[in-house]
């Protein structure tokens, strides 16, 4: 792609200036008003094209406006968007029993985001083993809300609202002996990225997590997995837990769950789930939304998305460590969930990509996060990576 100078048409000045008079400016936004996208592009108001490398931060795994994903919104919409959870409907059914087959898990209670989903997990493992306390990993993100917060590391995020609802363990991370010794007979479950996302891609190992698994059996504590970035084809498997063999005992997901339409879940084994009353929420697996999650996930099964994610993902990273890319300290990812760490903070790098046509963003200040829609093609990557040549 050739350079495009990025100046503010009169159209996105109005919606920027629009946005800053009545939007809560809790936001870092790239000066860009995208309008429309298929499959891995997407366009600006003034009909610009722009490789998209960061997919809603992992949520268009099937890409843009896919037509199958389209069509079965719009069906469902004709027929049924909302009822009360008071009520049954096929489409939640439907969706609780595919959840299960590709998560291995024995029961599923829907919500509507990814931070939601931790906070229903915490209080799940609060209800079930009578314990109150959790141990999390250094460098992980669960989330914002004032639950959530407790188990996200980043002073930044926690400080201003403090006192926070606990304060949680933190342990270093791939230190199986920290959480052992974090553990007491008031922790409820230790909570786990398979993959840390916000975190900067950092992948624990195979036997860290085993061990991890071994631990909480010893000691009666719960697992949990956040599957909420790393769930539904990114790392190039359903959920990036069959890559280490691991099984937790809650696993939370959401983002690429709905192909792009806001959903949450959490998945449990036999034995673990909330009774009549003990949780709820308004909007969770309407039938809207489960209608988009069997979509996005029939797409996946359909056009094998998850071999492709694996052989693009591989493809990626190895032009990347090909290529002279000055600054690198390392490549590392699973399937197309891959960060370039940097020796210096790689917000440059990001505004070189956007006026030549892709969009990245950075996970921690040194990482460039890449991650595509899964149906990214090698020509899409060569264009990327001839982008950050250049950078």
């Amino acid at each position: 792609m050739t350079e495009q100078v990025i100046s503010r048409s009169s159209s996105q000045e109005a919606v920027i200036q629009k946005d800053a008079k009545y939007v809560m400016q809790n936001y870092g936004r790239q000066p860009l008003v995208l309008e429309s996208g298929d499959g891995c592009i997407v366009r600006d108001i003034d009909g610009r094209e722009y490789i998209d490398c960061v997919a809603g931060i992992a949520v268009n795994n099937v890409g843009h406006s896919h037509p199958k994903l389209v069509e079965a919104i719009k069906k469902q919409a004709e027929k049924l968007m909302h009822v009360s959870n008071l009520y049954y409907t096929v489409p939640q059914a439907e969706l609780a029993e595919k959840l299960v087959k590709i998560t291995g898990m024995s029961r599923i209670f829907f919500c509507n985001s990814g931070t939601e989903a931790v906070e229903a997990a915490m209080k799940l493992a609060r209800v079930k083993t009578g314990k109150t306390d959790f141990v999390a990993v250094e460098h992980a993100f669960h989330g914002r809300t004032m639950g959530a917060l407790s188990l996200t590391y980043k002073e930044m995020y926690r400080t201003p609202f403090k006192p926070l609802v606990q304060e949680e363990k933190f342990v270093p991370c791939n230190d199986a002996e920290a959480i052992a010794n974090a553990i007491t007979d008031k922790t409820a479950a230790v909570i786990i990225e398979p993959i840390q996302g916000e975190g900067g891609i950092n992948i624990h190992s195979d036997a860290y997590l085993k061990e991890v698994r071994r631990i909480c059996d010893e000691t009666g504590t719960l697992l949990i997995f956040d599957e909420v970035q790393t769930g539904f084809g990114r790392t190039g498997k359903w959920f990036c837990k069959e890559h280490f063999g691991v099984e937790p005992d809650i696993m939370t997901m959401a983002k690429a769950m709905g192909g792009g339409f806001p959903m949450g879940a959490i998945a449990a084994r036999e034995g673990i789930a909330f009774e009549r009353g003990q949780h709820a929420a308004t909007f969770g697996g309407s039938p809207l939304a489960c209608a988009a999650a069997l979509a996005s996930i029939d797409i996946i099964e359909k056009e094998d998305l998850l071999r492709h994610a694996t052989e693009m993902g591989d493809y990626f990273m190895s032009r990347l460590k090909d290529i002279s890319l000055n600054g690198v300290v390392e490549v590392r990812g699973r399937g197309l969930m891959i960060g370039v760490e940097l020796d210096r903070k790689c917000a440059d790098i990001v505004d070189f990509a956007l006026k030549n046509g892709v969009l990245l963003n950075c996970t921690s200040e040194k990482v460039l996060r890449i991650a595509p829609p899964l149906v990214i093609t090698k020509e899409q990557i060569d264009s990327v990576v001839a982008v950050l040549e250049q950078a």
